[in-house]
């Protein structure tokens, strides 16, 4: 427990954090798990709208070492690889 007043005011000062920080991850958790529904939906067009504003809440995540940059990068290689995905097998279905 903390003893001196500096230390007090610290661990609120912690908390907020923490809190803060909670709530953003799991708003970027939401929007990760919101485009993998939409891909798996073969929604592209929605995808092509909703993937640059998911991909701007990863990078604001990893600035902000809320996450690592790697894992902000594996991330956005993993969407766009579903995303390529769905392009090439619509692209397949146009073509037959």
């Amino acid at each position: 427990m903390a003893n001196t007043k500096s230390a007090i005011k610290e661990l609120r000062k912690n908390k907020k954090r923490h809190m803060k920080n909670k709530a953003v991850k799991s708003a970027l958790k939401t929007y990760i798990k919101k485009t993998k529904v939409m891909i798996e939906k073969n929604d592209l067009k929605e995808v092509q709208k909703f993937l640059p504003g998911v991909y701007s809440k990863i990078d604001k995540s990893a600035r902000h070492n809320l996450i690592h940059w790697k894992k902000a990068a594996r991330i956005k290689s993993r969407l766009t690889n579903r995303m390529n995905a769905i392009k090439a097998i619509e692209k397949n279905a146009d073509n037959a």
